[in-house]
């Protein structure tokens, strides 16, 4: 096809010109070589903005005295028209400390200077994840965020958004009319092509209806300046065009803040440069897919460490049951406590198994074959403990064997020692103990002669040994020995999620020991284990079930062989909680029972309980259900 026609360089059959090129999927720009636009295509007008049928529409016109003008710019002085402090004060900014490169967000009053108004700014070199306001400016609910991670500005005015994505920078812009309280403008894509910049509209300028009716810029004929205002990559098109010799294709550009992969071609005739075609495709949608590739990659990455940090903890600790986020934290713990050689501290209610999570730690540890040696500190009497502990030599005391005794610290040496209960143990001993663990050495009793110890210490113990130091019970200078590395288990009570996998792992080791077939508990029986408070937690549990298998005669466990202490369902005084959580953990329970019940099939628990799809899985998300 020939584009130029004699001497005048001006385009043959520009109508069919015209229609053939807005058939290209890519965007061209051809300019003549005076840098005049000559063609101009759909596609093109619509990469840079210069078509725009938004749904959200607005007249032409310009800013009027008294107008609420509301600003989201991420960068000042960068794709705003130039941006500065001087032309904010248009709006009752004066400020000294703005400066280019700022984020601001701010909401003033057109040439009102009674009328303050409301602004922020983030230096450059913020750490901030998002920029917000919110507000009620002048009987206008007002909201602006500044999205830093995914790029986004949003202003809401009325619950209505209007939002801008950035590559590197952008100025948003929204103007509600001052008599009527409506938007009357708002910025888009394209704005610079338009002469709509923030600070070519605080200047007065008038700028262009948007909506499906809203007149098309007329660009051919305009000089290439004046659509695109400089940058690289158009000062290097209007060289070309003029008569430099550089041509390239398919390379990356980016021409008002919109990332494009371009060619650029010199247009010649009979050797004579008359111009020059710039083709352009927008690559921000390939560049957003991209990013929600990599995000779901990332989130699917996520999910797999997760996975293989489940996996890990259920192979280190397939005695400790439970999938709640409470004791995967615990398990969490325990395993890194099983990487170290510090003392570990494992607080929490009798029957909670702070036994088989010491054990679990020690089975994990580097000294997994060396002896574990359990010491109940309350289940011995003191005036015997001190002998159990260090040992003693011949004719110690009376009743002492003549050869003399080893200590539990010499068998459990290069092992671990567990000394559970330790808040039991008598202020003396706690002394011993705490010289044991500076020095790595004792003395028996009734002996002179050192006794080297290499032993990891783990205590646990039911009461809150900070109130027994505050009261003299418990030495401190210990207890902050003992606590290098603290450990709570909490009650069953506080995750009750745990009860069915729980269930599901003890009953068929009760029915082993009782000696009947395999059972299993009926829904009605689930549910009472549920609703009830298990002040012995686990051990209690393990009870309950052992006298419910005796019970029933057939291989179903019914509600009636559940048989749980009266006065333990009543809620003590220091249980009562408000209202709205007491609703919400009822909700929680109920969901759960229901997802049990039906062996976590989400569908049908959510027809039983007789709730929608959204409802349903934001109660799940809000009481951290997910898993």
């Amino acid at each position: 096809m020939h584009l130029f026609r004699g001497d005048n360089m001006f385009f043959n059959s520009e109508e069919y010109v015209s229609m053939f090129t807005d058939m290209m999927s890519e965007g061209l720009i051809v300019i003549d070589s005076i840098g005049k636009i000559q063609i101009y295509n759909k596609k093109a007008k619509e990469i840079f903005g210069i078509i725009n049928h938004g749904k959200q529409c607005h007249d032409k016109g310009k800013i009027k005295a008294g107008d609420i003008v509301i600003i989201g710019d991420n960068a000042l002085g960068v794709d705003d028209g130039n941006l500065d402090s001087k032309k904010l004060q248009s709006i009752g900014i004066y400020d000294e400390n703005i400066q280019d490169g700022d984020a601001l967000i701010a909401i003033g009053v057109y040439k009102r200077e009674d009328i303050p108004p409301v602004y922020r700014l983030l230096k450059p070199d913020h750490f901030e994840e998002a920029f917000k306001l919110k507000t009620k400016y002048l009987g206008v609910d007002i909201g602006i965020i500044i999205d830093f991670i995914n790029k986004i500005i949003t202003i809401e005015v009325y619950g209505e958004k209007y939002t801008m994505s950035y590559i590197n920078s952008i100025g948003h812009m929204v103007i509600v009319d001052g008599n009527t309280k409506k938007m009357k403008f708002y910025q888009s894509n394209g704005y610079t092509a338009r002469d709509e910049s923030i600070s070519d509209i605080l200047m007065g300028k008038p700028y262009r209806a948007k909506g499906e009716n809203s007149d098309v810029l007329n660009v051919i004929g305009k000089n290439i300046f004046e659509i695109h205002k400089g940058g690289s990559t158009i000062k290097e098109f209007y060289g070309v065009a003029r008569g430099e010799n550089i041509s390239y294709q398919d390379e990356f550009k980016e021409i008002n803040g919109f990332p494009t992969m371009c060619s650029l071609i010199p247009i010649d005739r009979n050797g004579v440069r008359i111009g020059a075609a710039l083709k352009v495709e927008d690559i921000s949608e390939i560049r957003k897919v991209i990013d929600e590739r990599d995000k779901a990659l990332q989130k699917l990455e996520k999910v797999e460490r997760e996975l293989v940090e489940k996996k890990a903890l259920k192979r280190a600790f397939p005695d400790i049951i439970g999938d709640s986020k409470k004791m995967e934290y615990v398990k969490r713990l325990a395993l890194k406590a099983s990487k170290t050689n510090s003392t570990v501290l494992i607080l929490g209610e009798s029957g909670t198994g702070k036994t088989v999570l010491a054990k679990a730690i020690h089975e994990n540890s580097e000294s997994k074959g060396n002896p574990f040696v359990h010491v109940n500190c309350g289940a011995i009497s003191s005036n015997l403990l001190e002998s159990e502990l260090f040992g003693y030599e011949k004719g110690a005391f009376t009743g002492a064997r003549s050869e003399g005794k080893k200590g539990l610290f010499e068998i459990a040496n290069g092992g671990t020692m567990f000394l559970d209960e330790i808040g039991e143990m008598p202020l003396n001993l706690q002394v011993k103990l705490l010289q044991v663990l500076q020095n790595k050495y004792f003395y028996r009793v009734g002996g002179t002669e050192r006794v080297n110890v290499n032993v990891r210490i783990i205590a646990a113990s039911n009461k809150n040994l900070e109130k027994e130091m505050s009261e003299g019970r418990f030495r401190e200078d210990l207890y902050y020995r003992i606590s290098v590395f603290p450990i709570y288990i909490p009650p069953l009570r506080e995750r009750i999620e745990d009860i069915y996998p729980l269930v599901n792992n003890l009953l068929p080791k009760i029915c082993k020991k009782v000696g009947t077939d395999e059972k299993r508990l009926s829904a009605e029986a689930i549910n009472i284990l549920t609703k009830y408070n298990w002040p012995g937690n686990i051990r209690e549990l393990e009870n309950v079930l052992e006298r419910a298998v005796i019970l029933a005669e057939s291989n179903t466990i019914l509600s009636k062989h559940i048989e749980l202490p009266k006065s333990e369902r009543i809620l003590s005084p220091k249980m009562i909680m408000p209202l709205k959580k007491e609703l919400e953990l009822c909700e929680r329970d109920a969901i759960i029972r229901a997802i049990n019940y039906y062996n976590g099939d989400k569908k049908k628990a959510m027809e039983a309980l007789g709730i929608g799809k959204t409802s349903f899985y934001e109660k799940i998300k809000r009481y951290g259900l997910d898993s």
